[in-house]
């Protein structure tokens, strides 16, 4: 007979790192002043649509900036993640919250990405593939060294368990 362990579900514990919400502010206003600049050419352009145009304008400034303002610090009160010997756990999600844990066993890849912004900010994204259909686990706005640790640790883990990744 198969001795089975249970598991007891609880909210992950670690928060991403502070500098995640000037990150992600920073990407919220990157994507603002980008449609900003394309709403304000054709405003130049097309005369007769200039005041819906400078209508639309405003409203995405006015929006972008209030998002980058409160949604980063939002986020970073949710988002939490961690790592144990059995699970990796991230939750996410405001509006609608999403927990997902991928056990050891099912892990089938661990990756780490950092894009431009990430790499000013000194952050990395770790995702961790299973084979579930729900796609990954990605723990956002981890400091660059200990996302590295992370990997690192996961990889030994998940080496040293028994099971299929499957």
């Amino acid at each position: 007979m198969t001795e089975t362990r249970t598991v007891r579900l609880r909210p992950p514990r670690n928060p991403v790192e502070r500098r995640a919400v000037t990150w992600w502010a920073t990407r919220a206003l990157a994507v603002t002043a980008a449609a900003a600049a394309v709403l304000a050419v054709l405003a130049l352009l097309i005369g007769p649509l200039r005041p819906w145009l400078v209508a639309a304008l405003v409203l995405v400034v006015v929006g972008g900036v209030a998002y980058a303002v409160a949604v980063p610090r939002i986020r970073y009160q949710v988002h939490r993640w961690e790592v144990t010997l059995e699970a990796v756990y991230a939750r996410r999600g405001w509006f609608f919250q999403q927990w997902r844990i991928a056990p050891m066993s099912r892990i089938q890849t661990v990756d780490t990405v950092r894009g431009p912004l990430e790499q000013r900010f000194r952050l990395s994204t770790v995702t961790v593939t299973t084979a579930s259909a729900k796609g990954p686990v990605r723990i956002d706005g981890l400091d660059h060294e200990r996302a590295e640790e992370l990997v690192r640790k996961l990889t030994a883990v998940t080496q040293a368990t028994d099971g299929d990744a499957t």
